[in-house]
């Protein structure tokens, strides 16, 4: 892409200032569309050193309301950042609808600079874009306009600049060694370049190179695209059609296939259970002592039938853990901060830090069940969650978390038998609404929805387990095995 880049593109100083008159009135109007409308936005400006990325931003920005966008500043990562997936510090900084997100300097520098220096292996560079490409798709399918800028100048001109900013004590910071050696290196690093751009040049987010020798020009080029971008997606909200709401079901009778593979009725004598919890409840102790000692991250869901006992299941699981060591999250239907996002956005702001365990009580597979049941997502969104949660949970993986995600399985009689027992014990029958018992009329429904969900979603490195559930000692201590298992082998 960059080999074909005519450098020596200019404008002259009369038609310059002329278009930029035009351009501030232009975005200035299109932003507060882009806001009314609702169209989150991400502007990624990448380029070469001294190439003039902090310069054009500043000309983008200033026909902006300085409230509806934010400009993020590429930096190395905090102690706080490596502790978690690379994507969460940017999943962390996706923009509200309605709003932009600014990334000067962005998460190539993980396939880019990174590379450059050594830190990225070759043999990682498919991993980590795959991981870009399925950020940048899962935003551009939430809607998210992506737009990304990459500012290119000549090894003679980047010298220029450095020997310029170098003279003066004011920017002599803005020159370190590392951007010197890339000058030095300035063909290995453009192919580099190239190798980033054209693995992550994608129709839902297209590279668009800047010719940036002339600062002016770049300047126009870059805001005479985002203008195109904005107005073409305005346009395109205009004449959006309803997206389908359809939980498309088969209209026969439906046979499970992964949930009649297990009796959700198998039984545990409480002396077993005390037994076993005990010994358990000891050795989850010394294992997650080692687990923080060893950095190791752990994400742990749970989901099942109304009644099916998670908070029960979790209870006796916390009760073996150090409470500075892990957090419960109870996920019930989301905010209007969190509707403002992509659905993912809520549950990577509570990804647990290296050595800490995240546990959900009910999780992101809301998703592919009562959003996809009730209507409340549209037949897109569900069907590609599939492939999304599948990606996510892998770069959870990828960084070495244990991922477990348990379906606790009870059958019909023995939901019903729980319902009506909430309801007569004042204690419970907080925990029991008409809501559950409307559930319970779609049984069916939810039990197809289940198979699949874990036919598409269970893996190698996020596996579901499915817990029978009947019978509550049972059940907790199933939960408490495999949990202690899976930190055993880890450790």
């Amino acid at each position: 892409m960059l080999e074909k880049t005519d450098l020596k593109a200019e404008i002259a100083k009369e038609t310059y200032k002329a278009r930029m008159d035009e351009l501030e009135v232009s975005l200035n109007a299109l932003e507060r569309k882009l806001w009314e409308k609702k169209i989150a936005t991400v502007i990624v400006v990448e380029g070469l050193d001294a190439a003039g990325k902090g310069e054009v931003i500043n000309k983008l920005i200033l026909p902006m309301t300085p409230k509806d966008f934010t400009v993020y500043a590429e930096s190395a990562e905090t102690e706080e950042e490596k502790l978690h997936p690379y994507f969460w510090r940017f999943w962390n900084k996706t923009p509200e609808k309605g709003k932009i997100a600014i990334f000067d300097g962005s998460w190539y520098k993980s396939v880019l600079a990174d590379r450059f220096d050594g830190i990225t292996k070759k043999k990682d560079l498919p991993t980590k874009y795959e991981d870009i490409n399925s950020f940048e798709q899962m935003l551009a399918d939430d809607g998210v306009l992506v737009l990304k800028f990459f500012l290119y100048i000549s090894k003679k001109e980047q010298k220029k600049r450095f020997e310029k900013r170098l003279a003066s004590k004011a920017t002599r910071w803005r020159v370190n060694d590392q951007a010197v050696k890339r000058n030095k290196e300035y063909d290995k690093y453009v192919a580099m370049a190239e190798d980033m751009l054209a693995a992550t040049d994608t129709e839902y987010a297209s590279w668009t190179i800047v010719e940036a020798e002339q600062i002016k020009y770049a300047e126009v080029k870059l805001m005479d695209a985002v203008e195109k971008a904005f107005t073409e997606r305005i346009e395109a909200a205009d004449k959006a059609k309803k997206p389908v709401v359809n939980g498309k079901f088969s209209k026969k009778k439906y046979e499970p296939k992964t949930l009649s593979q297990f009796d959700p009725a198998k039984e545990m004598t409480f002396e077993e259970y005390k037994e076993k919890k005990a010994k358990l409840t000891e050795e989850l102790k010394e294992l997650h002592g080692k687990l923080y000692q060893a950095r190791i991250p752990v994400v742990l869901a749970f989901e099942g039938w109304d009644a099916a006992g998670k908070g029960g299941a979790i209870h006796r699981l916390t009760n073996a853990l150090d409470p500075r060591g892990y957090d419960v999250n109870p996920i019930s239907a989301p905010n209007d901060i969190e509707k403002a996002h992509h659905y993912l956005w809520r549950f990577w702001t509570k990804v647990p830090k290296d050595g800490h365990i995240a546990i959900f009580d009910r999780s992101w597979y809301g998703r592919v069940m009562v959003e996809r049941i009730e209507g409340f997502c549209s037949q897109d969104d569900w069907q590609r969650a599939y492939r999304e949660m599948n990606q996510m949970e892998k770069q959870f993986s990828d960084h070495g978390a244990i991922v477990l995600k348990f379906w606790l399985q009870i059958d019909k009689d023995e939901q019903e038998k729980r319902f009506r027992e909430r309801q007569s014990n004042p204690d419970k029958n907080w925990k029991i609404t008409d809501e559950d018992f409307r559930n319970r009329e779609k049984w069916d429904l939810y039990e197809q929805a289940v198979d699949e969900m874990i036919m598409k979603t269970s893996t190698n490195y996020a596996p579901w387990i499915i817990v029978e559930g009947n019978n509550k000692y049972y059940a907790r201590i199933k939960v408490l095995e495999t949990v202690a298992k899976a930190l055993r082998e880890r450790l």
